[in-house]
């Protein structure tokens, strides 16, 4: 299944599929109806401090990524991370919405990754998880 990501300001197409905005704040100078949505997981945001972090320091790409997918590692955003893999085997096509103006480095980014196999949240921080992550990242290259 396509999974696509997309700022919630660009205009809403047919072929956006199941249309999900991942952020936690409402963007701004948008109306519910201009949204267009199906589903919003604020849950799967970043949190603000990481967010507010990140957006200091955009250069430290790696180090988001990391510390984001250890907080979808948290139970808090389990229910909402459940219902984005259930929205992704459902759907013909999943669109992941942001309002972020970096349209490479961003949590849909991350989130579109998890959801097309290429990365897992950590289940530990540890050796072994570091491990498990390697191997299952090596298994993906492998397919």
């Amino acid at each position: 299944m396509p999974v696509t990501i997309k700022r919630v300001y660009d205009p809403v197409s047919r072929v956006d599929g199941a249309r999900v905005l991942v952020d936690r704040l409402w963007p701004r100078g948008l109306t519910k109806a201009e949204a267009a949505l199906d589903e919003w997981l604020r849950a799967l945001a970043p949190s603000n401090e990481l967010r507010k972090w990140y957006h200091a320091r955009p250069q430290e790409w790696e180090t988001f990524r990391k510390r984001y997918l250890k907080e979808l590692a948290d139970p808090a955003a389990e229910k909402d991370l459940q219902r984005l893999y259930e929205l992704s085997q459902n759907k013909k096509r999943l669109t992941l919405l942001y309002a972020s103006k970096n349209e490479t480095h961003n949590n849909a980014t991350v989130l579109k990754e998890l959801l097309e196999g290429r990365r897992k949240p950590p289940t530990g921080t540890g050796r072994a998880a570091l491990k498990g992550s390697r191997s299952r990242e090596a298994a993906v290259r492998r397919r």
